[in-house]
């Protein structure tokens, strides 16, 4: 937790100061503009880079730091709460259903890539994964004994399926811009 929320957080920073510094003068380029189809500066300026009326990294900002947060307190020796457990649960899944809808926009509305955005789809995905694994492991979310079995085969095998996850991801971006990739060979 801690990991993803110090690395999530410096992402939406570093989106948060770009963003600013377009807005304060729209002839700069942040240097995240790499190329063509890598860029973040037209992500940024898109409603998709708005959808609730504000920036987006805003509420990265605000997520990532509870997130590090909690993960310093359980780190120290704290035990949350079950309800915080689930209420962090919640809010990495709304998370996570946000990062899938903004690179399902990336790839096939904008035709652009973030690399911050790319950095916070996989420390999003990351914390979905283990936050909710960590609370099916304990109890925090209630599995039935029938299911007992598949939990246990999903902890055994966690990082493979979470690199199926991402995988898939970058198999999507790869058909996505292939004649992009395949002009810089």
């Amino acid at each position: 937790m801690v990991l993803t929320g110090v690395i999530g957080w410096l992402a939406a920073f570093q989106l948060t100061v770009d963003d600013w510094r377009v807005l304060k003068d729209p002839a700069y380029q942040p240097p995240c503009n790499i190329s063509p189809v890598v860029s973040c500066g037209s992500v940024m300026s898109s409603p998709q880079g708005s959808l609730f009326g504000f920036p987006n990294m805003l509420l990265g900002l605000g997520a990532f730091a509870a997130v590090a947060a909690l993960g310093v307190a359980v780190l120290a020796g704290s035990r949350l709460h079950r309800l915080l457990w689930l209420g962090l649960n919640a809010g990495a899944v709304a998370g996570a259903v946000l990062v899938h809808w903004l690179i399902w926009q990336s790839l096939y509305e904008l035709d652009k890539l973030c690399p911050y955005c790319m950095v916070v789809w996989v420390i999003t995905i990351a914390l979905v994964w283990y936050v909710t694994l960590h609370n099916l492991e304990r109890g925090v979310i209630p599995v039935p004994a029938r299911g007992r079995r598949a939990l246990d085969i999903v902890l055994d095998t966690h990082w493979i399926l979470l690199g199926a996850w991402y995988a898939l991801i970058a198999l999507l971006v790869l058909t996505r811009f292939w004649s992009y990739w395949s002009g810089l060979l």
